[in-house]
């Protein structure tokens, strides 16, 4: 009632009906996690390379890609050179929902829809049905707070006969164009988005109003998500809007809008084609912080932006210094280049007045040079949103509120432990980061089983061009030790070999 007297007053004054929420009282914030499928570190004009004091550094590639809106959101709020998440789609994605880590929920590797992707030496007992009701993510704590919980774009919680294909059933109100596929068949609306051609028939659900136009996929889900939103709004009700692109994830299409950007760079076809799909995923970001102001919500929304793992840009094999260069590595591998992603954090519209803000405040321009993973975005939301995480429940992350003001948090973990039993780019490994050392643990199951490993200082080496493991056994004994016990306490499953003997790790021989 108090809603609708207000919005008569307002229109009778001649004032736009869409600004009314923002003179109504919220209790609690918006807030949107802006998820890219497979954006690397490097795939942004934003830098997120540093030097020694921590200045933000251009790459050649920073100057080759244009990522507008990722430069708006940093300037007003903060960025993390040293984000880390797994190194394929769906560990990382139940990780952000679980706030635990791979090694622990055992999801470890992408859910494939149909069938056991486990590869030839893969554990048996690892996670490919995906998540269920009872993992009780963030997005289901929210709404029992009163959210309206969104969904759109790619899900790839579980696979087909999985609760986890289906969003609404983990805890999200609403679930636009997610399901147990990861990548959609084709991005062009002229192709119903691969229903009408493509590769993947039943991917990219929902959107059946979009097919045979020339709306690109991007712009879609966009739209989508703002009709859900301003539902919400209009409804007087805080949102959670979980924006899931299936940009940049394969194939490469070209968003033809961009690619006059690109044609002049000496790069391959597919290499342009790559670069509109970034510019697009950019215009996405911008269209919404721009339609949160224009409903008066933008004071009052906390928004997220990360990749889900490290890059697949076309440019490059997957352990060398291409597609993420100046970091070795992408997508799939064991490298930095596999696991670094982009993490921005602010405001929809910094106001320092703004009761939530002064909650919640956020350093604008800031780069905050302090490791932090996936796993601290549950807590983190939580915190944001002033709702409690369940009793007893077991995080392996933790609220990023003192590192949002770019200080140095030393109660935040310094070690980072990504768990691979499986064979991808980089096939059946672990690694283990504890401060400036990383430790990679190879379990060598097509072999002989026989466990061997590399070292690098990322303080002095951050692009992993020199492998010290022989100069330093004592600090490869020391970080193996660490990653056995993390593995044990965290409930890992492992590689097994030939003879289907699980190879569980071990302090490593002499080298």
């Amino acid at each position: 009632m108090m809603k609708q007297t207000v919005k008569n007053l307002c229109c009778s004054l001649g004032l736009s009906c869409l600004a009314v929420p923002s003179l109504l009282a919220q209790d609690r914030p918006n807030i949107v996690v802006f998820l890219v499928d497979d954006m690397g570190l490097m795939d942004t004009s934003l830098p997120f390379d540093v030097d020694a004091q921590g200045n933000p550094v251009r790459q050649p590639l920073n100057n080759w890609y244009r990522t507008p809106n990722m430069e708006r959101l940093a300037n007003q709020g903060i960025r993390f050179s040293t984000f880390y998440a797994q190194s394929v789609s769906s560990p990382s994605r139940t990780s952000i929902m679980t706030g635990q880590n791979a090694a622990r929920h055992r999801t470890t590797n992408w859910i494939n829809a149909e069938s056991n992707n486990r590869t030839p030496y893969g554990p048996y007992d690892w996670n490919w049905m995906g998540l269920t009701h009872e993992d009780m993510i963030y997005p289901a704590v929210l709404k029992q707070a009163g959210y309206k919980t969104i969904h759109v774009g790619k899900a790839h919680f579980g696979c087909n006969e999985s609760e986890g294909k289906d969003p609404k059933r983990l805890g999200f109100d609403v679930n636009i164009a997610g399901s147990s596929i990861g990548h959609p068949g084709s991005y062009h609306g002229e192709n119903g988005y691969g229903w009408i051609k493509g590769q993947r028939a039943r991917a990219v659900p929902d959107l059946e109003a979009y097919h045979g136009t020339s709306t690109f996929l991007s712009d879609a889900l966009t739209l989508e998500a703002k009709k859900e939103v301003k539902k919400a709004v209009d409804a007087g009700r805080p949102f959670y809007l979980n924006m899931a692109h299936y940009a940049v994830h394969a194939p490469f299409e070209t968003d033809e809008r961009f690619i006059g950007n690109y044609q002049h760079g000496g790069k391959s076809q597919q290499a342009q084609a790559f670069a509109t799909l970034i510019e697009g995923m950019d215009k996405s970001l911008g269209d919404l912080m721009d339609y949160l102001e224009v409903l008066g919500v933008a004071e009052n929304t906390f928004i997220i932006f990360l990749g889900d793992n490290g890059g697949d840009a076309p440019l490059g094999d997957a352990a060398d210094y291409g597609s993420s260069a100046p970091f070795k590595g992408k997508k799939g591998s064991e490298y930095e280049g596999g696991v670094r992603v982009p993490f921005i954090a602010g405001w929809g519209k910094p106001q320092q007045e703004n009761t939530f803000q002064k909650a919640y405040p956020v350093a604008q321009g800031k780069v905050q040079t302090q490791m932090a993973t996936v796993m601290d975005l549950y807590p983190t939301i939580l915190s944001v949103a002033g709702v409690k995480v369940p009793e007893n429940y077991v995080l392996d992350g933790s609220d990023l509120k003192k590192m949002m003001l770019g200080k140095a948090d030393k109660k935040h973990r310094d070690d980072f432990l990504m768990h691979f039993p499986h064979e991808h780019r980089g096939s059946y490994f672990t690694t283990y980061r504890k401060g400036d050392w990383k430790l990679i643990y190879y379990y060598n199951p097509e072999t002989d089983g026989v466990p061997t490993c590399k070292l690098f200082n990322l303080k002095n080496d951050p692009y992993e061009h020199q492998d010290v493991a022989r100069n330093h056994l004592d600090i490869v004994k020391r970080l193996c030790s660490q990653m056995i016990k993390r593995l044990e306490t965290e409930k890992a499953c492992y590689p097994v070999d030939k003879e289907k003997k699980t190879l569980y790790p071990k302090l490593l021989p002499v080298l």
